[in-house]
């Protein structure tokens, strides 16, 4: 039987990605991320229900995110499901089923500084859609060199 992992999510930063290096100096961050999902019930009341999701992104890639992205901000992301298992300092078993992130895509518009601001409006659009068709800002790959055995915690 063929076997398929592969999770795709777009929601918000609930914080600030929080990168770490290992002992071997690769970085790691988490980004927890907010996906909703609205739907009507039986009676017709609308609800919605929310999902806080963990999201872990290595090398330049968790490098990137931490530089650009903020709480709040719109991410989609493209990985697969990892468990990871550990005991704690008082011998219990802990388990957590986490996003290994293969791609990670910034959303929305990112903020101009107030410097920026006194520039024409025209100048503004220019330099957002060249930041925008840059690939390599937006998108970036999972880190093929990755030694699983390397993970800090």
């Amino acid at each position: 039987m063929a076997n398929l992992n592969r999770v795709f999510l777009m929601g918000n930063l609930t914080r600030d990605p929080e990168l770490r290096y290992t002992p071997s100096g690769t970085a790691v961050t988490n980004l927890r991320i907010a996906v909703n999902r609205r739907f009507k019930t039986q009676t017709g009341e609308v609800k919605e229900e929310t999902a806080f999701i963990t999201v872990v992104a290595w090398g330049k890639q968790a490098e990137t995110c931490t530089q650009f992205l903020t709480k709040g901000k719109p991410i989609f992301v493209e990985g697969r499901l990892q468990m990871r298992s550990w005991e704690t300092a008082d011998g219990q078993k802990r388990n957590v089923l986490e996003v290994r992130a293969s791609r990670v895509q910034f959303l929305g518009r990112p903020q101009l500084s107030q410097e920026e601001g006194q520039d024409t409006q025209a100048t503004k659009e220019e330099s957002l859609d060249a930041l925008f068709s840059s690939n390599d800002q937006n998108t970036i790959e999972e880190d093929k060199d990755f030694n699983s055995k390397e993970v800090p915690f």
